[in-house]
Protein backbone atom coordinates (compact mmCIF):
# COMPACT_ATOMS: atom_id res chain seq x y z
CA UNK A 1 0.00 0.00 0.00
CA UNK A 2 1.44 3.37 -1.00
CA UNK A 3 1.69 6.15 1.57
CA UNK A 4 -0.96 8.73 0.69
CA UNK A 5 0.81 11.71 2.26
CA UNK A 6 4.40 12.64 3.02
CA UNK A 7 3.39 15.12 5.72
CA UNK A 8 0.26 16.33 7.45
CA UNK A 9 0.13 19.61 9.37
CA UNK A 10 -2.54 18.85 11.93
CA UNK A 11 -5.07 21.21 13.48
CA UNK A 12 -3.66 24.67 12.71
CA UNK A 13 -5.57 27.82 11.88
CA UNK A 14 -5.27 27.87 8.10
CA UNK A 15 -5.58 31.36 6.63
CA UNK A 16 -5.43 31.49 2.84
CA UNK A 17 -6.69 34.82 1.44
CA UNK A 18 -6.58 33.56 -2.15
CA UNK A 19 -8.91 30.66 -1.33
CA UNK A 20 -11.05 32.58 1.16
CA UNK A 21 -10.18 30.13 3.95
CA UNK A 22 -9.84 31.06 7.62
CA UNK A 23 -10.56 27.98 9.72
CA UNK A 24 -8.99 25.11 11.61
CA UNK A 25 -7.86 22.66 8.96
CA UNK A 26 -5.40 19.85 8.29
CA UNK A 27 -2.95 20.40 5.43
CA UNK A 28 -1.59 17.35 3.64
CA UNK A 29 1.51 17.36 1.43
CA UNK A 30 2.57 14.84 -1.18
CA UNK A 31 5.58 15.05 -3.54
CA UNK A 32 6.16 18.72 -2.81
CA UNK A 33 2.58 19.77 -3.59
CA UNK A 34 -0.47 20.56 -1.49
CA UNK A 35 -2.55 17.36 -1.60
CA UNK A 36 -5.49 18.31 0.63
CA UNK A 37 -6.81 21.02 2.95
CA UNK A 38 -9.65 19.53 4.96
CA UNK A 39 -11.27 19.72 8.42
CA UNK A 40 -9.94 16.23 9.03
CA UNK A 41 -7.28 14.39 7.02
CA UNK A 42 -6.69 10.67 7.54
CA UNK A 43 -3.18 10.39 8.96
CA UNK A 44 -2.80 6.68 9.70
CA UNK A 45 -0.56 6.09 6.72
CA UNK A 46 1.15 9.50 6.59
CA UNK A 47 4.93 9.40 6.85
CA UNK A 48 4.97 12.35 9.26
CA UNK A 49 2.36 14.26 11.24
CA UNK A 50 3.12 17.61 12.85
CA UNK A 51 0.75 19.06 15.45
CA UNK A 52 0.33 22.76 14.66
CA UNK A 53 -2.73 23.40 16.81
CA UNK A 54 -2.85 27.00 17.99
CA UNK A 55 -0.51 28.08 15.17
CA UNK A 56 -1.13 30.09 12.02
CA UNK A 57 -0.67 27.98 8.90
CA UNK A 58 -0.23 30.31 5.95
CA UNK A 59 0.75 30.19 2.29
CA UNK A 60 4.54 30.43 2.12
CA UNK A 61 5.40 34.05 2.88
CA UNK A 62 6.62 36.14 -0.07
CA UNK A 63 9.02 39.01 0.61
CA UNK A 64 8.61 41.42 -2.30
CA UNK A 65 11.71 43.48 -1.51
CA UNK A 66 14.96 41.77 -0.53
CA UNK A 67 18.68 42.27 -1.15
CA UNK A 68 20.31 38.86 -1.51
CA UNK A 69 23.13 39.28 -4.02
CA UNK A 70 25.57 38.29 -1.32
CA UNK A 71 29.26 39.19 -1.78
CA UNK A 72 28.60 41.18 -4.97
CA UNK A 73 27.14 44.43 -3.62
CA UNK A 74 29.46 45.06 -0.70
CA UNK A 75 27.87 44.98 2.70
CA UNK A 76 24.43 45.43 1.14
CA UNK A 77 23.60 41.85 0.10
CA UNK A 78 22.43 39.26 2.63
CA UNK A 79 22.42 35.48 2.37
CA UNK A 80 19.10 34.50 0.76
CA UNK A 81 18.38 31.63 3.13
CA UNK A 82 19.11 33.83 6.15
CA UNK A 83 16.24 36.14 5.20
CA UNK A 84 14.32 33.37 3.44
CA UNK A 85 13.59 29.84 4.63
CA UNK A 86 15.48 30.18 7.92
CA UNK A 87 13.32 33.20 8.74
CA UNK A 88 10.09 31.43 7.76
CA UNK A 89 9.86 33.04 4.31
CA UNK A 90 9.75 30.77 1.27
CA UNK A 91 10.13 33.29 -1.57
CA UNK A 92 12.13 36.51 -1.85
CA UNK A 93 12.37 39.05 -4.64
CA UNK A 94 15.84 40.57 -5.07
CA UNK A 95 15.41 44.26 -5.82
CA UNK A 96 18.05 45.58 -8.17
CA UNK A 97 21.03 43.58 -6.97
CA UNK A 98 21.58 42.04 -10.39
CA UNK A 99 21.86 43.98 -13.64
CA UNK A 100 22.28 43.00 -17.27
CA UNK A 101 26.03 42.84 -16.51
CA UNK A 102 25.78 40.53 -13.50
CA UNK A 103 22.64 38.44 -14.01
CA UNK A 104 24.61 35.33 -14.94
CA UNK A 105 26.69 35.44 -11.77
CA UNK A 106 23.61 36.13 -9.65
CA UNK A 107 21.81 33.08 -10.97
CA UNK A 108 24.84 30.78 -10.86
CA UNK A 109 26.26 31.66 -7.46
CA UNK A 110 23.23 32.85 -5.49
CA UNK A 111 19.98 31.52 -6.97
CA UNK A 112 21.05 27.97 -7.84
CA UNK A 113 22.54 27.04 -4.43
CA UNK A 114 19.75 28.71 -2.41
CA UNK A 115 16.99 26.75 -0.73
CA UNK A 116 14.79 29.84 -0.83
CA UNK A 117 12.89 30.58 -4.05
CA UNK A 118 14.26 33.77 -5.61
CA UNK A 119 12.92 36.11 -8.27
CA UNK A 120 14.62 39.23 -9.60
CA UNK A 121 13.69 42.80 -10.33
CA UNK A 122 16.64 43.71 -12.52
CA UNK A 123 18.50 46.98 -11.98
CA UNK A 124 18.24 49.43 -14.87
CA UNK A 125 21.75 50.54 -13.88
CA UNK A 126 24.60 48.32 -15.10
CA UNK A 127 26.26 48.43 -11.68
CA UNK A 128 23.20 47.11 -9.86
CA UNK A 129 22.78 48.25 -6.27
CA UNK A 130 25.40 50.71 -5.16
CA UNK A 131 24.89 52.81 -2.04
CA UNK A 132 28.23 54.57 -2.18
CA UNK A 133 27.58 57.25 -4.82
CA UNK A 134 24.58 58.93 -6.46
CA UNK A 135 26.48 58.80 -9.76
CA UNK A 136 25.77 55.06 -9.95
CA UNK A 137 22.02 55.67 -10.11
CA UNK A 138 21.78 56.82 -13.69
CA UNK A 139 25.12 56.33 -15.40
CA UNK A 140 25.60 54.00 -18.36
CA UNK A 141 22.02 52.81 -18.78
CA UNK A 142 21.61 50.58 -21.83
CA UNK A 143 17.89 50.07 -22.48
CA UNK A 144 18.38 47.53 -25.26
CA UNK A 145 20.75 45.40 -23.18
CA UNK A 146 18.34 45.48 -20.24
CA UNK A 147 15.50 44.37 -22.53
CA UNK A 148 17.62 41.54 -23.94
CA UNK A 149 18.51 40.34 -20.44
CA UNK A 150 14.87 40.30 -19.35
CA UNK A 151 13.82 38.42 -22.47
CA UNK A 152 16.57 35.85 -21.87
CA UNK A 153 15.37 35.34 -18.30
CA UNK A 154 11.61 35.23 -18.69
CA UNK A 155 9.85 33.78 -15.68
CA UNK A 156 12.74 34.75 -13.41
CA UNK A 157 13.06 38.50 -13.96
CA UNK A 158 9.74 39.90 -12.80
CA UNK A 159 10.36 43.65 -13.07
CA UNK A 160 12.80 46.56 -13.27
CA UNK A 161 14.17 48.59 -10.34
CA UNK A 162 14.90 52.32 -10.56
CA UNK A 163 15.61 54.97 -7.91
CA UNK A 164 13.85 58.33 -7.74
CA UNK A 165 15.71 60.17 -5.00
CA UNK A 166 17.01 63.72 -4.86
CA UNK A 167 20.76 63.00 -4.98
CA UNK A 168 20.68 61.24 -8.33
CA UNK A 169 17.62 63.12 -9.66
CA UNK A 170 19.75 66.28 -9.33
CA UNK A 171 22.24 64.67 -11.70
CA UNK A 172 20.02 62.81 -14.19
CA UNK A 173 16.53 64.22 -13.71
CA UNK A 174 13.70 62.17 -15.18
CA UNK A 175 15.89 60.76 -17.95
CA UNK A 176 16.73 57.55 -16.05
CA UNK A 177 13.06 57.04 -15.08
CA UNK A 178 11.97 57.41 -18.70
CA UNK A 179 14.62 54.92 -19.85
CA UNK A 180 13.54 52.40 -17.24
CA UNK A 181 9.91 52.89 -18.25
CA UNK A 182 10.83 52.29 -21.89
CA UNK A 183 12.40 48.93 -20.95
CA UNK A 184 9.35 48.12 -18.83
CA UNK A 185 6.92 48.78 -21.69
CA UNK A 186 9.02 46.82 -24.17
CA UNK A 187 9.12 43.71 -21.97
CA UNK A 188 5.75 43.93 -20.23
CA UNK A 189 7.24 43.75 -16.74
CA UNK A 190 6.45 46.36 -14.07
CA UNK A 191 8.66 49.21 -12.96
CA UNK A 192 9.53 49.37 -9.25
CA UNK A 193 10.43 52.89 -8.08
CA UNK A 194 12.31 53.76 -4.90
CA UNK A 195 11.19 57.02 -3.23
CA UNK A 196 12.97 58.73 -0.33
CA UNK A 197 16.32 60.50 -0.13
CA UNK A 198 19.48 58.41 -0.27
CA UNK A 199 21.94 61.22 -1.03
CA UNK A 200 21.45 64.97 -0.50
CA UNK A 201 21.23 67.21 -3.54
CA UNK A 202 24.68 68.51 -4.61
CA UNK A 203 25.49 72.18 -4.11
CA UNK A 204 25.62 72.70 -7.87
CA UNK A 205 23.09 70.26 -9.35
CA UNK A 206 23.21 69.49 -13.06
CA UNK A 207 19.41 69.28 -13.02
CA UNK A 208 17.96 71.54 -10.30
CA UNK A 209 15.11 69.60 -8.73
CA UNK A 210 12.54 70.37 -6.04
CA UNK A 211 12.47 67.33 -3.74
CA UNK A 212 8.68 67.61 -3.42
CA UNK A 213 8.30 67.42 -7.21
CA UNK A 214 9.76 63.91 -7.41
CA UNK A 215 6.66 61.93 -6.42
CA UNK A 216 4.23 63.92 -8.62
CA UNK A 217 6.58 63.90 -11.64
CA UNK A 218 7.41 60.19 -11.42
CA UNK A 219 3.93 58.99 -10.47
CA UNK A 220 2.62 60.66 -13.61
CA UNK A 221 4.80 58.33 -15.71
CA UNK A 222 3.64 55.12 -14.05
CA UNK A 223 1.12 52.65 -15.45
CA UNK A 224 -1.09 49.91 -13.97
CA UNK A 225 1.06 47.24 -12.33
CA UNK A 226 4.00 49.56 -11.68
CA UNK A 227 5.08 49.85 -8.04
CA UNK A 228 5.80 52.84 -5.81
CA UNK A 229 8.06 51.87 -2.89
CA UNK A 230 8.68 53.17 0.64
CA UNK A 231 5.33 54.85 1.40
CA UNK A 232 6.31 55.15 5.08
CA UNK A 233 9.81 56.56 4.56
CA UNK A 234 11.17 58.94 7.16
CA UNK A 235 13.33 60.56 4.49
CA UNK A 236 12.36 63.58 2.35
CA UNK A 237 11.10 62.92 -1.16
CA UNK A 238 8.49 60.34 -0.22
CA UNK A 239 4.69 60.17 -0.12
CA UNK A 240 4.57 62.95 2.51
CA UNK A 241 5.84 66.39 1.45
CA UNK A 242 7.90 68.82 3.51
CA UNK A 243 4.69 70.39 4.86
CA UNK A 244 3.48 67.07 6.23
CA UNK A 245 0.83 66.48 3.59
CA UNK A 246 0.38 63.31 1.55
CA UNK A 247 0.76 63.93 -2.17
CA UNK A 248 -2.75 63.66 -3.72
CA UNK A 249 -1.30 62.04 -6.84
CA UNK A 250 -0.52 58.88 -4.84
CA UNK A 251 -4.23 58.10 -4.40
CA UNK A 252 -4.81 58.96 -8.04
CA UNK A 253 -2.07 56.54 -9.10
CA UNK A 254 -3.53 53.75 -6.97
CA UNK A 255 -6.95 54.36 -8.49
CA UNK A 256 -5.54 53.66 -11.96
CA UNK A 257 -3.82 50.43 -10.90
CA UNK A 258 -0.38 51.45 -9.64
CA UNK A 259 0.71 49.32 -6.66
CA UNK A 260 2.48 50.26 -3.42
CA UNK A 261 5.14 48.18 -1.65
CA UNK A 262 6.12 48.94 1.94
CA UNK A 263 9.85 48.43 1.34
CA UNK A 264 10.50 48.68 5.09
CA UNK A 265 14.30 48.80 5.14
CA UNK A 266 15.89 51.71 6.96
CA UNK A 267 13.05 54.01 5.96
CA UNK A 268 10.19 53.02 8.21
CA UNK A 269 8.52 55.70 10.35
CA UNK A 270 5.46 55.11 12.53
CA UNK A 271 4.57 58.81 12.28
CA UNK A 272 4.66 58.83 8.48
CA UNK A 273 2.86 55.49 8.32
CA UNK A 274 -0.05 56.89 10.32
CA UNK A 275 -0.36 59.89 8.00
CA UNK A 276 -0.32 57.72 4.89
CA UNK A 277 -2.74 55.15 6.30
CA UNK A 278 -5.06 57.94 7.51
CA UNK A 279 -5.09 59.23 3.93
CA UNK A 280 -6.60 55.89 2.89
CA UNK A 281 -3.43 54.56 1.27
CA UNK A 282 -2.93 50.90 2.21
CA UNK A 283 0.10 49.16 0.66
CA UNK A 284 -0.48 46.40 -1.85
CA UNK A 285 2.51 44.32 -0.73
CA UNK A 286 4.90 44.18 2.21
CA UNK A 287 8.57 43.98 1.28
CA UNK A 288 10.89 43.89 4.30
CA UNK A 289 13.85 45.44 2.39
CA UNK A 290 16.45 43.77 4.58
CA UNK A 291 20.09 44.46 3.78
CA UNK A 292 23.48 44.67 5.41
CA UNK A 293 22.97 48.22 6.61
CA UNK A 294 19.89 47.42 8.71
CA UNK A 295 20.46 43.76 9.54
CA UNK A 296 23.49 42.23 11.23
CA UNK A 297 25.55 40.10 8.87
CA UNK A 298 28.97 38.46 8.93
CA UNK A 299 31.63 40.69 7.42
CA UNK A 300 32.65 39.54 3.94
CA UNK A 301 36.38 39.05 3.32
CA UNK A 302 37.86 42.32 2.13
CA UNK A 303 34.91 44.39 3.36
CA UNK A 304 35.69 47.12 5.92
CA UNK A 305 34.69 45.85 9.40
CA UNK A 306 31.81 48.27 9.91
CA UNK A 307 28.59 47.67 11.80
CA UNK A 308 25.00 48.66 11.03
CA UNK A 309 24.11 52.21 12.00
CA UNK A 310 22.09 51.92 15.25
CA UNK A 311 19.71 54.57 13.90
CA UNK A 312 18.85 52.24 11.02
CA UNK A 313 18.14 49.14 13.10
CA UNK A 314 14.54 48.35 14.03
CA UNK A 315 15.53 47.52 17.60
CA UNK A 316 17.71 50.53 18.31
CA UNK A 317 20.99 48.87 17.34
CA UNK A 318 20.04 45.23 17.81
CA UNK A 319 20.15 44.86 14.01
CA UNK A 320 17.64 42.00 13.93
CA UNK A 321 14.69 42.02 11.61
CA UNK A 322 12.33 39.81 9.60
CA UNK A 323 9.35 39.93 7.31
CA UNK A 324 7.11 38.67 10.10
CA UNK A 325 8.26 41.54 12.34
CA UNK A 326 7.27 44.00 9.61
CA UNK A 327 3.84 42.32 9.64
CA UNK A 328 3.64 42.86 13.41
CA UNK A 329 4.35 46.57 12.97
CA UNK A 330 1.46 46.97 10.54
CA UNK A 331 -0.84 45.14 12.94
CA UNK A 332 0.28 47.49 15.72
CA UNK A 333 -0.61 50.45 13.49
CA UNK A 334 -4.18 49.22 13.31
CA UNK A 335 -4.37 47.10 10.18
CA UNK A 336 -6.13 43.75 10.52
CA UNK A 337 -4.64 40.36 9.82
CA UNK A 338 -7.05 40.13 6.88
CA UNK A 339 -5.37 43.23 5.42
CA UNK A 340 -1.75 42.25 6.13
CA UNK A 341 -1.73 38.60 5.05
CA UNK A 342 -2.65 39.25 1.40
CA UNK A 343 0.35 41.60 1.20
CA UNK A 344 2.71 38.65 1.78
CA UNK A 345 0.71 35.98 -0.04
CA UNK A 346 -2.06 36.40 -2.63
CA UNK A 347 -1.33 39.99 -3.71
CA UNK A 348 2.40 39.33 -3.80
CA UNK A 349 1.82 36.29 -6.02
CA UNK A 350 -0.50 38.27 -8.30
CA UNK A 351 2.12 40.97 -8.77
CA UNK A 352 4.72 38.34 -9.68
CA UNK A 353 2.41 36.59 -12.12
CA UNK A 354 2.41 33.34 -10.11
CA UNK A 355 -1.08 33.43 -8.57
CA UNK A 356 -2.50 29.93 -8.19
CA UNK A 357 0.97 28.39 -7.99
CA UNK A 358 2.38 30.40 -5.06
CA UNK A 359 0.70 32.52 -2.41
CA UNK A 360 -2.03 29.94 -1.77
CA UNK A 361 -2.58 26.58 -0.09
CA UNK A 362 -5.00 25.39 -2.77
CA UNK A 363 -4.60 21.67 -3.52
CA UNK A 364 -2.32 21.11 -6.49
CA UNK A 365 -0.14 24.14 -5.77
CA UNK A 366 3.44 24.08 -4.56
CA UNK A 367 3.70 23.07 -0.90
CA UNK A 368 5.17 26.37 0.27
CA UNK A 369 3.80 26.86 3.79
CA UNK A 370 4.77 29.19 6.66
CA UNK A 371 3.84 28.25 10.23
CA UNK A 372 3.80 31.08 12.76
CA UNK A 373 3.20 31.45 16.47
CA UNK A 374 0.41 33.96 17.12
CA UNK A 375 0.84 35.35 20.63
CA UNK A 376 -0.98 37.95 22.74
CA UNK A 377 0.69 40.26 25.25
CA UNK A 378 2.33 43.66 25.32
CA UNK A 379 5.52 44.47 23.46
CA UNK A 380 7.42 47.63 22.56
CA UNK A 381 8.25 48.24 18.91
CA UNK A 382 10.75 50.85 17.70
CA UNK A 383 10.95 52.41 14.25
CA UNK A 384 14.05 53.71 12.47
CA UNK A 385 13.80 57.04 14.32
CA UNK A 386 13.57 55.21 17.68
CA UNK A 387 9.91 56.17 18.06
CA UNK A 388 7.90 53.51 19.84
CA UNK A 389 4.48 51.92 19.69
CA UNK A 390 2.89 49.17 21.72
CA UNK A 391 1.94 45.87 20.15
CA UNK A 392 -0.55 43.45 21.63
CA UNK A 393 -0.01 40.77 19.02
CA UNK A 394 3.26 39.09 18.12
CA UNK A 395 3.85 36.84 15.13
CA UNK A 396 6.93 34.61 15.22
CA UNK A 397 8.05 32.24 12.47
CA UNK A 398 8.46 28.66 13.66
CA UNK A 399 9.20 26.77 10.45
CA UNK A 400 8.29 26.69 6.80
CA UNK A 401 7.89 24.14 4.05
CA UNK A 402 9.58 24.98 0.78
CA UNK A 403 8.16 22.64 -1.88
CA UNK A 404 7.32 20.26 0.96
CA UNK A 405 10.76 20.31 2.61
CA UNK A 406 10.91 21.61 6.18
CA UNK A 407 13.21 24.42 7.36
CA UNK A 408 13.19 25.64 10.95
CA UNK A 409 13.12 29.39 11.59
CA UNK A 410 16.49 29.54 13.32
CA UNK A 411 18.14 32.54 11.66
CA UNK A 412 20.25 34.56 14.13
CA UNK A 413 18.79 37.78 12.70
CA UNK A 414 15.26 37.03 13.93
CA UNK A 415 14.16 39.67 16.44
CA UNK A 416 13.77 39.00 20.14
CA UNK A 417 10.62 40.93 21.11
CA UNK A 418 10.88 43.37 24.03
CA UNK A 419 8.11 43.12 26.60
CA UNK A 420 6.36 46.42 27.32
Amino acid sequence: MSTPYDLVLKGGRVVDPAAGVDAVRDVAVRAGRIAAVEPEVEVDAAREVVDVSGRLVLPGLIDTHAHVFEHAVGRFGLNPDLVGVHSGTTTVVDLGGASCMSMGAFKRFIVEPAETRIFSFISIYPAGEGHLSPEIYGAGIDVDLCIACIEANQGFVKGIKVNAEIGSMSIYGLDKIRKAKAASRATGVPLYVHFGELFPAPENPRVPYDIDAIVPDVAGLLEPGDIMAHPFTRHPGGFVDRNGRVHPIVSEALARGVRVDVGHGSHFSFEVARKVLDAGIVPTTLGADMHGYNTQKPVDPGTPPTHPDPEMAPFGGDARFSLTHAMVELLALGLGLDEVLPMVSSRAAEGLGVAGELGTLAPGGVADVSVLADERGRWTLSDNDSNQVRAERMLRPLFCLRAGRRFDADAPILPVPRAA
